[in-house]
């Protein structure tokens, strides 16, 4: 049993204030929804719905009504097998689905949606989907493409903005945070990844790596013992160390600070402890790919003073809380980005109309008259 395991037993159960009860929901919807299916990743939401909560409520520029808006930051869950962390926000959230011509008068991903988790056809499948779930950035699952994802997109950003970006109309300066794990970590590809956000010194980009050290098979030290963080010093980035994941008011810190470096991107090295509030399974390897079942579940939410035979419960005022922080701010910052875009136009029709067709997924008139045509070889292969 880990130190973490022994601070649970006899411990008082979370206080109630809506914050609390916010990220208990999403702790508990995770759970109820991969008991459910049968089958899932329950121990990672437990352990990051706090980082994720706050991310989402406190810093992340994203207005739900309109989860396409190319001013939003963008949210990429490299940790694809913790898919209820993301598809809990976006239901709490209110994120709109998006249609072809823009986003639609319905939800995203509803509650019903949850309780279909890893079902044939629904919106949410067993890892994240791009265009497939509205709200989704990228699709993710296999370890490490999430977080080299999110390099191209920080690089996308910096090109944008090179081009479009004017004085007084800095329509490009969003950012991107990426939630990760130690087996991102193991992976070659998120190394190449990081060595280039370090390289093109991308402080757009912020990665929130998940340290719990503890895979599907045991422990991480079974062969991961290596210092990340030094490593990512060395190529060049920003780092820092949150103790506890439960300390949003550190994370919060951590994460404005990080807005504050302008000539290299930021790890914060998050200390969690994978299927929090479970007291037999958590810090263990039992919390990470499978059910936690009835019993487990039932004590969990004892812990979280949770009506423990009630599963999918969404107390009142939670949604409204989401509406009142990353409703209220993003409806805001998308209105006034939306202001901007049309006093641009005035100034810059042309670069407006480059920008209309980005937009549309079209291609400028003649796109296509400078490609070289190759004939083919008459003789053949």
């Amino acid at each position: 049993m880990s130190a973490a395991q022994n601070d649970l037993v006899g411990a008082e159960p979370a206080d109630t204030n809506i914050d609390t009860l916010c990220i208990d929901t999403i702790r508990t919807l995770s759970m109820d929804a991969v008991q459910k299916a049968k089958s899932g990743h329950p121990g990672t939401p437990m352990a990051l719905a706090p980082v994720a909560y706050t991310l989402w409520q406190d810093m992340l520029r994203y207005d739900p009504a309109d989860p396409s808006w190319p001013g939003r930051d963008r949210f990429v869950l490299s940790v694809g097998h913790a898919s209820m962390l993301l598809y809990s926000l976006l239901f709490l959230a209110g994120v709109k689905k998006l249609g072809q011509h823009g986003p639609l008068n319905e939800a995203a991903v509803t509650l019903e949606d949850i309780k279909q988790f890893r079902q044939l056809s629904s919106v949410t499948p067993g890892h994240p989907e791009y265009r497939f779930t509205s709200g989704v950035e990228t699709t993710t699952g296999p370890l490490g493409q999430g977080v080299s994802n999110s390099v191209g997109m920080a690089m996308a950003q910096r090109h944008m903005a090179a081009r479009y970006n004017k004085p007084g109309f800095d329509l490009y300066d969003y950012r991107i945070y990426a939630l990760c794990g130690d087996g991102d970590m193991m992976e070659g590809v998120s190394s190449e990844a990081a060595s280039v956000a370090g390289h093109l010194k991308l402080s757009n980009l912020v990665w929130i790596y998940d340290s719990n050290h503890i895979t599907i098979e045991g422990s991480t030290n079974l062969a991961f013992s290596e210092d990340v963080g030094a490593r990512f010093q060395a190529y060049g980035w920003n780092v820092r160390h949150l103790e506890d994941a439960n300390d949003t008011t550190a994370l919060l810190e951590d994460l404005q600070e990080a807005e504050m470096v302008h000539d290299k991107p930021t790890m914060i090295i998050v200390h969690s402890v994978i299927g929090y509030g479970a007291p037999k399974k958590q810090g263990t390897r039992e919390a990470h790919g499978e059910p936690l079942g009835d019993e487990e579940i039932k004590a969990a939410k004892r812990f979280y003073g949770w009506p423990e035979d009630e599963s999918f419960r969404v107390p009142d005022g939670v949604q409204a809380h989401f509406d009142k922080k990353i409703g209220a701010r993003g409806s805001k910052l998308r209105h006034e980005w939306m202001a901007m875009l049309e006093r641009y136009r005035a100034e810059y029709p042309e670069l407006a109309a480059e920008i209309d067709m980005i937009d549309q997924h079209e291609l400028p008139e003649g796109w296509d008259s400078e490609v070289p045509v190759f004939a083919a070889d008459a003789k053949g292969v």
